[in-house]
């Protein structure tokens, strides 16, 4: 059996209303911005917004859900085990998507940001873990996932609200070997 396209047009319309979203941001908050701008920005009608997006706090999470995966390169880590070296990648990407919204969405949408981020990255570590130790152990490996995504979204969190001074991946470093071989 073949799998069902998706019409090239709907995708070019999905991805224009995401990219008008995305200038609008760059103008202005996100409490600001209405699905009138939004349409008006993409020259659509109102009725294509809504036959793509539920609302407008829907289109925020698929393009956040979507610039983030684009920042951490997935198809990387379906190549890799977890070791050092990915796990300060992934750290590198969390952050430079964080800097990169820090002037595009403000107060207010840090939890859905936050469930974003740690989302997508405990299906990352699920699926390195998986890789790496196979699935008889399913659920212990999804509630490392679960403390792996979280652990590494609130070194993120921190990381920032320290101000940057040292870089990600010196932020890090020291805590790696801790993380890939327990605390003891």
């Amino acid at each position: 059996m073949s799998e069902a396209k998706t019409d090239p047009r709907i995708l070019r319309t999905r991805k224009l209303i995401m990219d008008a979203f995305i200038a609008l941001s760059g103008k202005k908050e996100f409490k600001d911005i209405t699905v009138k701008d939004i349409t008006t920005e993409a020259m659509i009608n109102r009725a294509t917004f809504y036959y793509h997006f539920e609302d407008i706090y829907d289109l925020l999470e698929k393009v956040l859900s979507e610039v983030l995966l684009i920042n951490l390169d997935c198809k990387l880590y379906e190549s890799n085990e977890l070791n050092e070296d990915v796990i300060r990648s992934i750290f590198q990407a969390v952050t430079d998507f964080q800097l990169s919204l820090s002037n595009r969405c403000h107060r207010g949408y840090e939890d859905i940001i936050a469930r974003i981020i740690r989302d997508q990255l405990e299906v990352i570590f699920y699926k390195l873990l998986v890789k790496q130790h196979g699935e008889k152990a399913n659920q212990d490996l999804r509630v490392t996932a679960i403390m792996l995504s979280w652990g590494l979204y609130g070194a993120s969190v921190e990381w920032r609200r320290s101000g940057g001074d040292v870089s990600p991946e010196e932020y890090i470093q020291g805590v790696i070997p801790y993380v890939l071989g327990g605390v003891q």
